[in-house]
């Protein structure tokens, strides 16, 4: 915070008490909010539940001086105001690795702004690498995982993916350091995890070369503790990768090694991995190996019980798995084989998906509008476009920009000038 924010006098009469509650209290309700920040969010920060906050703020002042100083950290009041010192710098490691994480996980979900980026970045590369690991530092890599994965299916990745990207960096360190070995294997799972998110982000942004790498920590880390879910869902996205890349042989090669792990996955994930070799199979236009392909993918989604599922999974419902088969069908439909078939799916993805999977309805409806400009009717299809673009318009995705332009030059050999409304 700002000089001025401790200055003033809301901040200095709480300071003067010398009662941490007060402060705490003080420093979410001060007046430079536009709204006060919640008990829950600034619990959050401090590693403790609301109600022990509550208690915090409206009990007997705090005394456990430990306690004081990991709080004072955390919310970076500074010393010279503070009742008691700080200790040295190399003492408060255990206060300072506990925000890994944890600032991003309370506020990613409002970084709407360049300005709130930057603070967050800062915040983050700030973060020394502890020397010790355990299960609290697990469980913030992990959640942050799952909620950067929601923004990235909601806004596309190119909007935060240089915080994940530093956060990756961070975490990474993290196998580096002292930890149980009852929690070694959940470490690397958190880590694979956070990696497989941020080089999917990358991907999302076309900055193919730190995916590569990114999806290549994210195997090593699945690898090192046999966790084969994970393992199976970051080679279906390196199919997907390498598809759009063109390295189509890659993306066989990927999907025939997860493969040999589908004994051991549900069968959503023998659906999702179905689904990524229909894609490259039409890729490499082979038409009978698609249809095999997406029967199979049919035929594990209809045996598919969420409950079963990996927390990633969840994402993979009747409309990913209809956009997903629809876009393996979409290559080869425009050459005239299956367009009904490719069409229908697509549209159900369009209908199913929800804002929360917002790019996936988006790129599901850039290439419906270019399936119908390439197989049906022009007036429909400039309708089906113009909303497709402006949905578009929304994201924060190179891979959706990149498909409108495929739009686009469909739309040129069909004649329709997107750029006229629709009558």
């Amino acid at each position: 915070m700002p000089a001025e924010f401790w200055a003033s006098d809301h901040m200095r009469d709480a300071l003067g008490s010398w009662h941490m509650g007060r402060v705490i209290y003080a420093f979410r309700t001060h007046p430079t909010h536009q709204t006060s920040i919640t008990q829950l969010d600034v619990a959050n920060w401090l590693d403790i539940t609301q109600a022990t906050l509550s208690r915090i703020e409206t009990g007997d002042a705090p005394e456990v001086m430990s306690k004081l100083i990991r709080w004072a950290t955390i919310l970076r009041i500074p010393e010279e105001l503070l009742w008691f010192r700080l200790p040295r710098r190399d003492t408060v490691d255990e206060v300072d690795r506990q925000r890994f994480l944890r600032v991003a996980a309370a506020t990613a979900a409002a970084v709407v702004t360049p300005g709130s980026m930057l603070r967050l970045l800062e915040e983050t590369r700030a973060t020394p690498i502890p020397t010790r690991v355990g299960a609290v530092e697990i469980a913030q890599i992990r959640d942050a995982a799952q909620l950067f994965a929601r923004w990235d299916a909601t806004y596309g990745g190119a909007l935060v993916r240089d915080v994940v990207a530093t956060q990756l960096r961070i975490a990474e360190g993290y196998l580096a350091a002292q930890c149980a070995p009852c929690d070694r294997a959940d470490l690397y799972l958190a880590v694979g995890s956070l990696a497989h998110t941020a080089a999917f982000m990358a991907f999302d942004a076309c900055a193919h070369n730190d995916a590569e790498r990114m999806f290549g920590l994210a195997r090593d880390c699945a690898k090192e503790v046999d966790a084969v879910h994970l393992h199976a869902k970051v080679l279906s996205s390196m199919t997907r990768h390498a598809i759009w890349t063109g390295k189509n042989y890659y993306g066989l090669a990927h999907i025939q090694e997860a493969f040999t792990l589908a004994p051991r996955l549900t069968a959503t994930e023998r659906a999702m991995l179905y689904t990524a070799e229909a894609r490259v199979r039409a890729k490499l236009g082979d038409v009978q190996a698609v249809l095999t392909a997406v029967g199979r993918a049919d035929e594990q989604f209809a045996n598919s019980s969420p409950t079963n599922d990996p927390v990633w999974m969840r994402y993979y419902d009747r409309a990913q798995h209809a956009g997903d088969t629809g876009h393996a069908l979409f290559d080869i439909a425009v050459k005239g084989s299956f367009s009904g078939e490719a069409r229908d799916r697509l549209s159900t993805a369009v209908r199913g998906h929800t804002d929360v999977a917002a790019r996936s309805r988006t790129m599901s409806s850039i290439k419906l509008a270019s399936l119908v400009m390439a197989t049906g009717d022009a007036d429909e299809a400039r309708s089906i476009g113009s909303a497709a673009l402006v949905r578009a318009n929304t994201l924060h995705s190179r891979r959706a920009a990149q498909d409108v332009l495929e739009l686009h030059r469909y739309a040129r050999r069909a004649g329709v000038d997107l750029t006229v409304a629709p009558a």
